[in-house]
């Protein structure tokens, strides 16, 4: 098994970066009365409190099936990761937006500007160990897809928001950092202002990536391509299963699939052979796609008028 897929390992890691970042941020802006600064210390606010929401969602997705919920709560790692998306828009992009309007409007000059370059460098360091810690952990699940493709698709909603923050927070401290420097080049505190803004666009076109993503799993999302192709595979292993007539998947969580389908048969099996090849069909599926966490197979028996009917 390669190493990573941990999303809890990437979580810590942003975490632990983003807290000593944030501080780090919040006196270079109280310093040096930097837009740019102040917009990237409430970044990491909020980027902080996000990892702190994802290892709470993962914590109540643990807990055990109920009456209330027989499936289990593992759903709660998409809601969470949902609202991850909604502070990062609300906190993170509309603040700094707002901030660079008042920037923009009223540049105000800033006190050693040498400061903020100095922890943003710092900044960066630690944010590129978080960036690299998530894409270490992320590898194996992406495989050999895109990065943009393992956002859009995978299940798991945890990883592609870090990912996502991390790469939002190193582009976001290059703004800064020329926000800063170009004003201290030109002496044009709007500059400062300039780079705030963008910052807020970043993290808006992030924080609506997100949102998008989480919401369709929240929903809920079906099997992936390779997953599905594995369980009909594993369905149709035995001869006495003529073909999946219909089959409908759904995950619960980023490792609880749900399938339900409806298999025809092989005319003249009497009740315990239906039986028995239910049973062997739910245990191939599991064997062949562990994230399968409950099978529902409805048999039904080939007509002759269907009989060569394709699956």
């Amino acid at each position: 098994m390669a190493e990573g897929g941990d999303s809890r390992i990437a979580i810590l890691a942003a975490l632990g970066a983003n807290t000593g970042i944030m501080i780090a941020k919040f006196v270079g802006a109280f310093i040096t009365g930097s837009s740019a600064m102040l917009a990237e210390a409430v970044h990491s606010v909020a980027d902080t409190g996000n990892e702190a929401l994802l290892l709470l969602g993962r914590k109540r997705a643990d807990q055990p099936p109920d009456t209330l919920h027989p499936f289990g709560y593992s759903r709660n790692r998409y809601f969470y990761s949902f609202v991850v998306a909604l502070v990062l828009f609300t906190m993170g992009c509309l603040f700094a937006v707002n901030e660079a309007i008042h920037k923009i409007r009223f540049p105000e000059q800033l006190d050693s500007p040498s400061v903020a370059i100095v922890i943003l460098l710092v900044s960066m360091v630690l944010e590129g160990a978080s960036f690299r810690t998530a894409r270490k952990q992320s590898a194996p699940l992406k495989g050999k897809q895109s990065w943009w493709h393992f956002i859009r698709h995978t299940r798991n909603p945890e990883l592609p928001v870090v990912l996502l923050e991390d790469a939002g927070a190193l582009i976001g401290l290059v703004f800064a950092l020329a926000g800063v420097g170009l004003t201290m080049l030109t002496g044009n505190a709007v500059w400062d202002g300039v780079g705030t803004l963008l910052i807020g666009v970043l993290l808006g076109c992030n924080a609506i990536v997100l949102i998008v993503e989480t919401k369709s799993l929240l929903i809920g999302e079906g099997a992936t391509t390779t997953d599905d192709t594995v369980i009909r595979a594993a369905l149709l292993a035995d001869a006495r299963i003529v073909r999946v007539v219909r089959m409908q998947t759904q995950y619960l969580g980023p490792t609880d699939l749900l399938v339900n389908a409806k298999i025809a048969m092989r005319p003249g099996l009497d009740i315990a052979e239906v039986g028995a090849v239910v049973e062997a069909a739910g245990g191939r599926i599991r064997r062949a796609a562990p994230v399968v966490c409950a099978v529902y197979l409805e048999p039904d028996v080939v007509r002759p008028e269907n009989a060569g009917a394709p699956s």
